[in-house]
């Protein structure tokens, strides 16, 4: 009887071992969840740093009108090529979202999420910017983290 019991216990404590050995690989290789910020940049102070270098601060409102956070665009122009590049940070209460922007004359901006900091670590995703004013830019950050 106790060595049936043994035998018993053996292959249960097996089985469930095996269980465990296949669920954790399964739940450590979860896909990345995605999350959507959406708000309105508003243009608070403009700075040109150069002929070629230029940058951007506002401040990010929801559309309750509460201030999410603030964001800084800087561009600069290569001035053998005349073509400008753009970067933007993100600063809310998680942490920094970092991204870079396809500047063009289109008025809808595309870029890409680069990074982050706190909740934003490790954040790729998808940048969407259209103005609706001369200072003011509707702003839809998809991104997985």
């Amino acid at each position: 009887m106790k060595i049936r019991a043994s035998i018993a216990a053996i292959g249960t404590a097996a089985a469930l071992g095996m269980t465990g050995a296949i669920v954790l690989p399964a739940a450590a290789s979860a896909h990345a969840v995605t999350h959507t910020l959406t708000f309105t940049s508003v243009e608070q102070a403009q700075a040109k740093f150069s002929a070629t270098a230029m940058g951007f601060e506002d401040k990010d409102v929801s559309k309750a009108g509460k201030v999410i956070g603030y964001d800084v665009l800087n561009i600069s122009v290569d001035p053998a090529t005349g073509k400008p590049s753009a970067w933007v940070t993100v600063g809310t209460a998680g942490g920094f979202l970092y991204g870079a922007l396809k500047v063009s004359s289109n008025p809808v901006t595309h870029g890409t999420v680069t990074g982050g900091t706190g909740a934003f670590a490790g954040a790729t995703g998808t940048i969407t910017a259209k103005s609706t004013s001369a200072t003011k830019t509707a702003v839809t950050i998809t991104y997985q983290t």
